[in-house]
């Protein structure tokens, strides 16, 4: 996986640069979204993998599917992957691509994970003290876990805050043990 990650990256930056350069960030990202729903729709994925197929044929089948929902660089990008056979690598491309797009747009994703639902007064006021902890915008997904007995566990990109109940348990007897 980190293989197909490492291979996605140059391409995820080369689609940034097109995209900040023609100050299309947007439209680059639905642009991925629709290219990621084609290449990955059952049927049209397993006509790409039929190695009886050309690059143009490929070509021609995926962009006609995307029909002109694509600009002129949108469609040639997905021609350069067609024809360096890394059209498979469109979801992780995508991926990278929202992620330096959310770093040039001072974005941050915080995942919290609470023991119970949480109020939109609570995740408002958790929110704000994660944007002055990290300094940036922080957008919220929130998944209720009743294994974590109580508390939050909050991640943002590397930095994990556990705050639960199961992880001081945890701890304690680790402790115990020693």
């Amino acid at each position: 996986m980190a293989e197909l990650h490492t291979i996605a990256r140059p391409y995820a930056q080369a689609a940034f640069a097109l995209a900040r350069e023609g100050n299309a960030l947007p439209s680059w990202g639905a642009a991925l979204q629709l290219a990621v729903a084609v290449v990955t729709d059952v049927k049209v994925a397993a006509t790409l993998d039929n190695p009886r197929l050309t690059a143009d044929d490929k070509a021609a089948l995926v962009l006609s599917i995307c029909g002109d929902k694509l600009g002129a660089e949108q469609r040639n990008f997905l021609r350069v992957l067609i024809d360096a056979d890394r059209v498979a690598l469109l979801p992780q491309i995508r991926t990278q691509f929202l992620e330096l797009k959310d770093e040039a747009e001072g974005v941050a994703k915080a995942r919290i994970e609470s023991a119970f639902p949480m109020t939109d007064g609570q995740l408002a006021e958790l929110a704000g003290v994660l944007e002055k902890r990290f300094g940036r915008r922080i957008e919220t997904t929130v998944v209720v876990d009743p294994a974590l007995i109580g508390g939050a566990r909050i991640t943002v990109g590397d930095t994990v805050v556990d705050g639960t109940v199961q992880a001081q348990l945890q701890a304690m007897a680790r402790d115990l043990r020693a």
